[in-house]
C-alpha cells in the first residue's frame, strides 16, 4: 500500500497527542480530587501547585516525545541514522550540545525550580527590576504578571542563575505602601494624627520639599493578589480625611 509508513507514523503522532492530552486531564481531576481528600475543598499550596504542574508537563512531553520517535521509526533511514548516531556517544553529545542546549538549560533550571522552590505559583516577585506575581512556572519559562497586567515571560535559565526578590515566600502578607503628598504649609502633625486614627495604617514623613511634604502609609494585605485594592483604597480613605481637615492639595501617588 502506498504510503502506508507515512500513514502509520501520522496516526501515530495524534495519537501520542491524544494519550497526552488524555492522561494531562486525568491527572488533572485526580489533583483536583486530592485536593478536596486533604484540604476540605481549599486549594493546594503554592509549593504542591508548582510542583503538579510541572510533572503534569514533564509527563505530557514525554508521551509526545515517544510518539514522535515511535512514527520516525517508521523509515528505514531515519531508523539507520539514529541507530548509528546513537552509536556514537561522542556524536550524540555535539549535536544535543550544539542544537539543544537553551532548551535543555531552560528546561533542566525549569526541573531545578519546581523541586527548590525560590519562586512559586502566586508568589510576588521582582526580577531584574520588574515586579509581578508568578502565574505558571512552565519547563522553559516562567510567566510572571505585572501590575498593568502585561505578563513577563522569562526564561528559567536566567531565573535560575539571578537574583530574586521573592516578596512572600516566608509570609504571604504583603505590605502596602502610598505615598501622599500635602501643602508646604499644611500642619504636618496634625495630618499625621488624622491619618493614624486607622489602627492597622501606619504613618510616616517620607520628605519635605519646597513644593510639598511626602507622607507615606503603609498597610498590610492578606495576599499579593490584594495588594492592588488595598492601596487603592488606602489612598481614596487618606485623601478623603485630609480633604475632610482641609490638609490635602489632592495630590496623591
Amino acid at each position: 500500500m502506498a504510503y502506508r509508513r507515512e500513514i502509520t507514523a501520522a496516526i501515530t503522532v495524534v495519537l501520542a497527542f491524544a494519550i497526552a492530552q488524555a492522561v494531562d486531564r486525568t491527572f488533572a481531576r485526580r489533583s483536583t480530587r486530592l485536593t478536596v481528600a486533604m484540604t476540605g475543598g481549599g486549594v493546594l499550596t503554592a509549593e504542591v501547585d508548582t510542583r503538579l504542574r510541572l510533572v503534569r508537563r514533564l509527563v505530557y512531553a514525554l508521551i509526545v516525545l515517544v510518539g514522535i520517535a515511535l512514527a520516525l521509526s517508521q523509515f528505514d533511514g531515519v531508523r539507520r541514522t539514529a541507530t548509528g548516531i546513537l552509536a556514537s556517544s561522542a556524536v550524540l553529545g555535539i549535536v544535543v550540545g550544539f542544537a539543544a542546549r537553551q532548551t535543555l538549560a531552560n528546561a533542566i533550571a525549569g526541573i531545578q525550580l519546581a523541586i527548590t522552590q525560590p519562586i512559586r505559583v502566586g508568589d510576588l516577585v521582582t526580577f531584574e527590576e520588574q515586579t509581578g506575581t508568578v502565574e505558571d512556572v512552565r519547563l522553559s519559562y516562567t510567566y510572571v504578571r505585572s501590575d498593568d497586567g502585561r505578563r513577563i515571560v522569562i526564561p528559567n535559565e536566567r531565573l535560575s542563575q539571578s537574583t530574586i526578590v521573592n516578596h512572600t515566600i516566608v509570609d504571604p502578607t504583603v505590605h502596602v505602601d502610598v505615598s501622599i503628598w500635602i501643602p508646604p504649609e499644611a500642619d504636618a502633625s496634625r495630618a499625621l494624627e488624622v491619618l493614624r486614627e486607622d489602627p492597622e495604617v501606619s504613618v510616616s514623613i517620607a520628605e519635605v520639599e519646597r513644593d510639598g511634604i511626602r507622607l507615606v502609609l503603609v498597610k498590610t494585605a492578606e495576599t499579593s493578589a490584594e495588594r492592588l485594592e488595598v492601596a487603592a483604597g488606602l489612598r481614596a480613605s487618606a485623601l478623603e480625611r485630609l480633604r475632610a481637615e482641609g490638609l490635602s492639595s489632592g495630590a496623591g501617588s
